[in-house]
């Protein structure tokens, strides 16, 4: 049988290659110069633009970007196409687009002020293109809330142990802020201190594990702090208590987080979680490598072979009920594992405000993305090793059980228990999620903020306070859970989010065409190209096939469907037909820019904004 080493190799020779070669490219193609003063320096307040040593912003942009898309994503690729096409997509795509999208956004973004990839398309199609390319970017946060939020819910409820370590690692970032920013104590030996204090925070989680009401699913046994059967809690009827409790504990911890400077909690945070993240990442593609050639793992080198096929057919194997075309449907699946927009709103909302030296742009940019195309290789790698039943067809029921059980087999490599790896894998899991959480919301505010402008009414006053457009954030996330619809509304994420990525290396062609007319197109315009096509077919899809002709056309389906579901169908529906209609309009405007920019560029030759003459 072939061996999982052989999903490491192709992605960490591919990436390598990736990052020596193209990433150095890139950086000379912007003229990446460190003795330009980047928004960090120039705007420095104490809350949001804060200069950060490179391994600091490098933990936190990789935290947050890192959430749990890039594991359920290629999971379910792989159970529902074969594992084949999903490494290839991970490991060819992600250097030549994602990787690029992402060092494109934080490069862009420091040539204009730290601001938003929303405002700097503004600066060139104006203020409609602006707010169109915001509320797109706004309707994808409002997702990426609501699925993470209910991913980190039943990680913790399937994980008490988790919870336990989640609680007490928040906390030791807390005391870390205070360490490094108010008492200006050592860096070093802070790191040392805290990032020990994570690491027994496992084994804390191992003694105490903690669980809100009566834990369901894996948990053998947990400290239950609430007696009842918390049915009155919002959501307990569909989910069981002890999940919609966490569902509500994830929302409110998001909030606070999301509106405290970055020096409180997001930056020292980030950064001792990225220890966690890193290990958990590399650590399990080494034992892989060590498990491999010396046989260590529990059951031998036999345990590390790929359980999964190769590849199940164009529209999927057995393991499917209907038909779902590899083209669309395998790249939005796989998402942020190779390309995510959700990045384009990091790099250029808290990233580049955060920015030390240019220079840093292609570690952080480049090889932030690099890395989270590791983190889908280690899911892929974790999943295959695991045999597959119909039961985990389902992209939360195989992201869970299944990544952390794979991850804990293949971590017995270094004679780590089996339970010890798996609840440290479960850990890791729930770290990127939280991180994201937050980080998402603090994006969303940033772009309430730029849509309301300098608020001239009291409406507008409300619309700009940071606690009501958060709140209003929280609960309509809080909505989309609620609904019970986490399987449609994943790959309706999946291909928004994706589309926003086009749109982000839309914006960057612009910039591109403004600047100088020397200056090529390709290696932003192709990508465009590519992931609009996909995308917008992934939509159409979506709101054609799976919500109108499979759903609401269906008598069978309607007969059965109740209120809810026909809402929530139609709903799926309009939203997918919205954001293909934003997306088409702004890439007309950008368009007509573009061919005006170049010609005026090529008559005049002034300089444009973002240029070295700025």
């Amino acid at each position: 049988m072939t061996g999982v080493i052989w999903i490491v190799a192709t992605v960490l020779v591919l990436f390598t290659v990736g990052y020596v070669g193209y990433g150095r490219y890139l950086s000379r193609f912007v003229e990446l110069d460190n003795s330009r003063e980047t928004p960090a320096h120039k705007y420095q307040d104490g809350q949001e633009y804060v200069p950060a040593k490179k391994p600091v912003l490098l933990g936190h942009h990789f935290s947050s970007i890192a959430g749990g898309a890039p594991i359920a994503g290629p999971i379910t690729a792989a159970l529902i196409w074969g594992w084949v096409p999903a490494v290839l997509w991970v490991a060819i795509g992600n250097p030549l687009m994602g990787a690029v999208h992402d060092f494109m956004a934080l490069s862009s973004s420091i040539r204009h002020e730290g601001k938003s990839i929303g405002y700097i398309i503004g600066e060139y199609i104006g203020e409609r293109g602006k707010n169109m390319f915001l509320w797109f970017a706004f309707l994808v946060i409002i997702l990426v809330v609501a699925v993470f939020s209910l991913l980190v819910a039943i990680i913790l409820d399937a994980y008490p142990q988790a919870a336990t370590a989640s609680l007490l690692y928040i906390g030791l970032a807390l005391v870390f802020g205070v360490w490094l920013y108010q008492l200006n104590l050592p860096f070093l030996a802070g790191t040392g201190v805290f990032v020990a204090g994570v690491f027994a925070s496992v084994w804390v989680g191992l003694q105490f594990p903690i669980a809100l009401f009566e834990p369901s699913g894996f948990a053998d046994e947990a400290i239950v702090l609430f007696s009842g059967d918390g049915m009155w809690v919002p959501g307990a009827a569909l989910f069981g208590a002890n999940t919609a409790t966490w569902i509500l504990v994830a929302l409110g911890y998001a909030f606070v987080a999301s509106i405290l400077p970055v020096w409180v909690l997001l930056q020292p945070r980030d950064y001792l979680s990225s220890f966690l993240l890193y290990t958990g990442v590399g650590g399990t593609l080494l034992a892989v490598i060590v498990g491999t050639f010396l046989g260590t793992t529990q059951g031998g080198s036999e345990a590390l072979s790929i359980q999964l096929p190769a590849y199940t057919g164009f529209f999927g194997g057995d393991l499917v009920a209907v038909a779902m075309p590899l083209f669309p449907l395998l790249f939005i699946t796989i998402a942020c594992g190779t390309i995510s927009g959700f990045h384009s709103l990091v790099s250029s909302g808290t990233t580049a405000k955060q920015l030390n030296r240019e220079s840093d742009a292609r570690l952080i940019g480049y090889g932030g993305m690099l890395a989270e195309g590791l983190l889908a290789a280690t899911a892929l790698a974790a999943v295959s090793v695991i045999a597959v039943t119909d039961a985990g067809v389902d992209g939360i029921a195989a992201a869970l059980p299944n990544f952390a059980e794979g991850g804990g087999l293949i971590l017995t490599s270094f004679g780590i228990p089996l339970l010890i790896g798996e609840v440290f894998m479960a850990l890791v899991f729930v770290s990127f999620l939280l991180t994201s959480l937050d980080t998402g919301l603090r994006l969303g505010r940033y772009m309430m903020e730029e849509l309301v402008g300098t608020p001239e009414s009291g409406v507008e006053n409300v619309a700009a306070n940071k606690y009501v457009n958060t709140g209003l954030t929280t609960f309509a996330a809080f909505l989309l859970v609620s609904s019970g619809q986490w399987e449609e509304l994943w790959p309706l994420f999946g291909g928004a989010n994706q589309l926003l990525a086009a749109l982000a290396l839309l914006t960057a062609t612009v910039w591109l065409a403004n600047w100088k007319d020397t200056k090529q197109l390709l290696t932003t315009g192709l990508p465009v190209a590519v992931m609009v096509i996909i995308t917008v077919s992934g939509l159409l899809w979506l709101a054609i096939v799976e919500n109108l002709q499979r759903q609401l056309l269906d008598a069978a389906w309607r007969a059965e469907a109740g209120t809810v579901e026909l809402i929530s169908s139609g709903l799926r529906m309009v939203l997918a037909f919205a954001l293909i209609f934003l997306a088409l309009a702004i890439i007309k405007m950008a368009y007509e820019n573009l061919t005006e920019a170049r010609d005026s560029l090529i008559s005049t030759e002034e300089p444009a904004v973002g240029s070295d003459d700025d």
